[in-house]
């Protein structure tokens, strides 16, 4: 066994895995007595098409926010502003700082409404249009999938 094998417990790989699966999570990462361990899964959601829109995306297809306020039936409203990518949905800069946006705020193309947080990499989500914050469709910190709806700007 080498050097580098010592101390990895085939276990906790195979309960990390089953984890995954579970929780539906695509990724999972933990480090243990200067010991990472990263496991990941491919998803099979993302479209090859839609891969390559640019950050801020108008409108998401509707089938993509399973379990939020949308259903398949339902139509994004015109102006929604959709995640890019998989990973967590954060309202401020920081933790305890003021949010981005609120609704009712008013804001211009190109300003940063919200970030999405994705190997531990912030991602700025960008105002497609100018307008007004109608609607906040996700809670500070939840795990959004690629083309969930985050808000709508009218």
């Amino acid at each position: 066994m080498s050097k580098q094998n010592q101390g990895i417990d085939k276990t906790l790989i195979r309960d990390l895995a089953a984890l995954l699966k579970e929780t539906d999570l695509s990724e999972i990462e933990i480090e243990q007595n200067d010991v990472r361990i990263r496991v990941a899964r491919q998803m099979n959601v993302v479209a090859p098409v839609a891969a390559a829109a640019p950050a801020p995306v108008a409108a998401a297809p509707a089938a993509a926010a399973p379990g939020g306020k949308h259903t398949a039936a339902d139509k994004p409203a015109a102006g929604t502003v959709a995640s890019p990518m998989v990973g967590t949905a954060y309202h401020a800069p920081e933790p305890g700082a003021k949010p981005f946006v609120e609704v009712g705020s008013s804001v211009r193309e190109g300003q940063t409404v919200m970030i999405v947080e994705a190997m531990k990499t912030m991602n700025p989500i960008a105002a497609p249009k100018s307008g007004k914050v109608t609607e906040i469709l996700v809670e500070d910190g939840q795990p959004v999938e690629f083309g969930e709806p985050l808000l709508v700007i009218s």
